[in-house]
C-alpha cells in the first residue's frame, strides 16, 4: 500500500509542480492607402493573443508580460517614427500603447526610451479543469502621411522573432524598464501604400488699371503643382469662357472684349493652352514638394473697348 501511495504521488508530482508557457500570437497591421501630400496619419491596430498554461501550484499567481516590440526590418529614424520601406524609400509611422496614440510601444532593447507596457494576468482555472490565463492586447499604429519624398508604392515593415521578445515571468512588478523571465514571439507585419497624386492651386493674373492699349501690358500668374515623388503629370490651360486659342483669349464686359494671352515663357513667345493646341501643355514630374510654374500674360495694342471690369475664367487641369 505504502510502495503503491508512493508511486501516485511521484507520478503527481510533475504537474503540481510545473511551470508556465506562454504562447503568443500577433495580427498583421495594415494601413491601406496612405496620402503623403495632405500628410494626414492614418490608424490601424493589431491584436496581441496570449494564452499560458500551468499546474496545479500555478494557480492564483500573478503573471507579468513584457511584450517588447523593437524598430522592426524598417528600422526607426528617431524615438518619434518607425519607418517602413519600399526599397530605399522610406514612410514614417509608429507604434503606441494607448487609443490615444501618445505613448510609444517601445522595447528593452532598442536605444530609444521607450519600454513596452507591463501586462499582467492571473492563473486561474480553466475549462474545469486546467490551470492557465488568456488575454489580449491591441497595438495602436499611425501612419503618419510622412515624409512627402516617399514614392508611390507597397511600403513593408516585418516583425520577427528578434524584433518580438515578450518576457514574462510571475512578478508583482508594474513596469517593464527591466524585463526578465521566459521569452516567447509572436511575429507580424506591418504594411501601407502610397498612391501616385498631385494637388493644384493657382495664383490670379491681374493686368491692372490700364488707358489705352497701345502697347503690351505684361503681368504674371502662376499654378503651383504637388505631386508625389517620380509622378509625371501635365498642365493645361483651356481657351477660357469664350474657349479661344491660346493667344487670343477674351476678358469680356458684356458683349465688349479685351484680348490677351498667356504663356510658359517670359519673352511671351510659347503659348499655354490645352490638347486643342498641341504642344501648348506643360509638364513635369513630382518630387514631393511644390513646383510653381509661371504663367506670363500679356495684351497686345489692340482697339480700346469702353472702360469697365474685363474678366475671363481660365481652368487649369492637371493630368497625371
Amino acid at each position: 500500500m505504502l510502495r503503491s501511495l508512493a508511486l501516485l504521488l511521484a507520478l503527481l508530482l510533475p504537474s503540481l509542480c510545473a511551470a508556465q508557457s506562454c504562447n503568443f500570437t500577433a495580427t498583421n497591421m495594415n494601413f491601406g492607402a496612405v496620402d503623403i501630400l495632405s500628410g494626414t496619419p492614418v490608424n490601424s491596430t493589431s491584436t496581441i493573443s496570449v494564452s499560458c498554461s500551468g499546474g496545479l501550484l500555478d494557480l492564483g499567481k500573478r503573471l507579468l508580460i513584457c511584450p517588447d516590440i523593437g524598430a522592426g526590418s524598417g528600422g526607426a529614424s528617431s524615438a518619434a517614427a518607425r519607418q517602413m520601406l519600399n526599397g530605399t524609400s522610406s514612410l514614417n509611422y509608429q507604434l503606441y500603447s494607448d487609443t490615444g496614440r501618445s505613448v510609444v510601444w517601445g522595447s528593452s532593447s532598442w536605444s530609444y526610451p521607450s519600454r513596452s507596457p507591463a501586462y499582467a494576468l492571473t492563473m486561474s482555472l480553466l475549462n474545469g479543469s486546467l490551470i492557465g490565463a488568456t488575454g489580449s492586447l491591441t497595438v495602436y499604429g499611425a501612419a503618419l502621411g510622412t515624409p512627402s519624398t516617399a514614392v508611390p508604392g507597397s511600403y513593408t515593415s516585418s516583425f520577427a522573432s528578434t524584433a518580438t521578445s515578450f518576457y514574462y515571468s510571475y512578478s508583482s512588478a508594474t513596469n517593464c524598464t527591466a524585463p526578465s523571465g521566459t521569452i516567447g514571439t509572436a511575429p507580424f507585419t506591418v504594411n501601407a501604400s502610397v498612391a501616385a497624386n498631385c494637388l493644384v492651386s493657382v495664383q490670379n493674373i491681374d493686368f491692372g488699371t490700364q488707358g489705352v492699349l497701345s502697347t503690351n501690358v505684361d503681368a504674371t500668374g502662376s499654378v503651383t503643382a504637388t505631386c508625389t515623388p517620380g509622378t509625371a503629370y501635365t498642365i493645361s490651360l483651356n481657351g477660357g469662357t469664350t474657349n479661344a486659342a491660346p493667344t487670343a483669349r477674351k476678358m469680356t464686359k458684356g458683349t465688349e472684349t479685351v484680348t490677351y494671352g498667356l504663356y510658359k515663357d517670359t519673352s511671351r513667345l510659347q503659348p499655354w493652352g490645352d490638347a486643342n493646341t498641341p504642344g501648348s501643355t506643360v509638364a513635369g514630374t513630382g518630387t514631393g514638394t511644390a513646383q510653381l510654374l509661371t504663367v506670363y500674360g500679356r495684351v497686345p495694342p489692340q482697339t480700346t473697348p469702353s472702360p469697365g471690369s474685363y474678366t475671363d475664367t481660365v481652368v487649369v487641369t492637371l493630368t497625371f
